[in-house]
């Protein structure tokens, strides 16, 4: 069973400071992840900032400007200090404020460090411009920068004591992290295409007429656009029904914020449902009031108890 922490760490000034660095970075650059984060408990949310701000870290090598060897070197660096930090070498008055609130985060929570690990893995598959035929071979990309990022939320939230089938909670937050990550990449395909990166797998463009791409705000001549954005939809809300098994797991606060981070990505997969070439014109968002509807639900426990009705209904 995961570990559930229920008191608050100790944290010195200088491990204070370096949360409130990362906490910034969240609320900055991550404004879908800072909706959520904001229900947890304040050490939670301290230790869900520090593993944003590590993971934008990384991420934003992969896709800065620098030549692709240097880009692998910086990336190499980081995992380097990912290994310092697992073996405890980061000491709260080190220069790096995201890596004195990761140690401090992984010494009070059971975080699975090796996620890091795995999300260096997949932007590395992107510095190589990876390519992905089929479905299982994009899978494990998604598993390695989205899926590592559920696994490794699932440390800090820890799970209810007695919850029934906790054994598969990794599999259900690794399954919710591909659901959100597909979702990013149908809402993303136009500006991911004009960046010199495509991530639907070659079948599924093949199978639409879509071979050609999407470098302008019109699908291809002939292709069905709508019928790739729908199938792909499709995979998307099976992957969201099965990783929110997830919720009734978890405690109140952690539940509501994964279901509020879930919520505003459903909602952003309605609206791409309605008008799949919306992607072609521009980034489908939601506005600041829709997803502050989201999080209100989600800290009621409506979506808890639809998963915990539904999974019973199952049972019987």
């Amino acid at each position: 069973m995961i570990r559930t922490v229920e008191s608050e760490p100790h944290a010195s000034p200088p491990v204070l400071a370096a949360y409130s660095y990362c906490e910034a970075v969240t609320g900055r650059q991550a404004r879908n992840f800072a909706y959520g984060i904001r229900l947890l408990p304040t050490p939670q949310r301290r230790a869900m900032s520090a593993l944003y701000a590590f993971s934008r870290r990384v991420d934003d090598l992969g896709d800065g400007a620098l030549a692709d060897d240097v880009k692998v070197a910086r990336l190499e660096e980081t995992r380097t200090l990912l290994s310092r930090i697992r073996e405890g070498g980061v000491a709260d008055d080190d220069t790096d404020p995201v890596a004195v609130a990761l140690a401090h985060a992984a010494g009070h929570f059971p975080i699975p460090l090796g996620g890091l690990d795995e999300l260096i893995d997949g932007v590395l598959m992107d510095v190589r411009g990876e390519t992905y035929e089929t479905w299982d071979d994009l899978k494990v990309y998604c598993r390695c920068v989205a899926g590592a990022i559920g696994r490794l939320s699932l440390g800090v939230f820890g799970t209810e004591p007695g919850a029934r089938g906790v054994e598969r909670a990794p599999e259900y937050a690794d399954t919710l992290g591909l659901a959100l990550q597909l979702t990013n990449i149908l809402r993303d395909v136009r500006e991911d295409a004009v960046g010199g990166r495509t991530y639907l797998p070659a079948d599924d463009l093949a199978k639409f007429g879509c071979s050609a791409g999407f470098s302008g705000p019109r699908p291809p001549e002939g292709s069905d656009f709508a019928g790739l954005v729908h199938f792909e939809v499709r995979r998307a809300r099976a992957l969201f029904a099965e990783g929110y098994r997830l919720l009734p797991m978890l405690d109140r606060r952690s539940g509501a914020c994964v279901a509020a981070m879930a919520g505003i990505y459903r909602r952003l997969l309605d609206r791409i449902e309605r008008d799949p070439e919306a992607v072609l014109r521009g980034r489908v968002s939601l506005p600041g009031r829709e997803k502050a509807y989201v999080a209100v639900r989600g800290l009621s426990g409506l979506d808890a108890r639809h998963v915990t009705r539904r999974t019973v209904r199952r049972r019987a």
